[in-house]
């Protein structure tokens, strides 16, 4: 009986899971199949070598926490707070995926500060879910100034919110999140 091949999305989701353990420089081939419990021969039937994986991963990312997000949010039809409504739950529901969650955001955040094309990546990445917010919070605030702030805080909160390790004046952080969107949608 013939064993099955690694998926392609396994060698991208394990790179995505170390670089968030260790950074760039801990994503090897071997450490990858060794965590995997695969041959590294396996790696090369999808990819040319390390910088293509570390390309791919980067792809995934992009895709999965821009336009992914975006197609599921505008799928549920409905005005811009549904939308936003809709776009913050989906969002706490990603926060454990390998690909979607903080852990990979930050260390992304992290790599581009040493290296130039994913900076360039990564704010077009930044660039791009701001527009999105700033076309559903601009669509019931005239203000723009106050568009920009509510989006700044609903941007920080989403690459930030779960490194804050503040109480709450007796809330839970799920009340104090409950709050939050609600005075973001007022």
């Amino acid at each position: 009986m013939a064993k099955a091949r690694t998926p392609r999305r396994s060698w991208i989701e394990e790179g995505l899971r170390t670089l968030a353990a260790g950074g760039p420089d801990a994503v090897r081939i071997e450490s990858l199949a060794q965590s995997l419990g695969v041959s590294k021969g396996g790696f090369y039937g999808f990819f040319r070598n390390r910088d293509a994986l570390l390309t791919e991963m980067l792809d995934t990312w992009e895709r999965e926490v821009t336009e992914a997000v975006i197609e599921a949010v505008e799928s549920g039809g409905g005005d811009a707070r549904e939308k936003l409504g809709r776009l913050f739950t989906l969002v706490a529901s990603l926060r454990d995926g390998p690909v979607t969650g903080p852990a990979a955001d930050l260390a992304i955040r992290d790599w581009a500060r040493r290296d130039e094309a994913v900076a360039h990546r990564l704010r077009r990445v930044d660039n791009r879910r701001m527009a999105y917010l700033r076309s559903l919070f601009g669509s019931f605030c005239p203000d723009e100034d106050d568009v920009e702030a509510r989006c700044l805080i609903t941007f920080s909160l989403r690459i930030g919110g779960h490194v804050i390790a503040a109480d709450h004046g007796g809330r839970s952080r799920a009340e104090v999140m409950e709050l939050t969107r609600k005075w973001l949608l007022r």
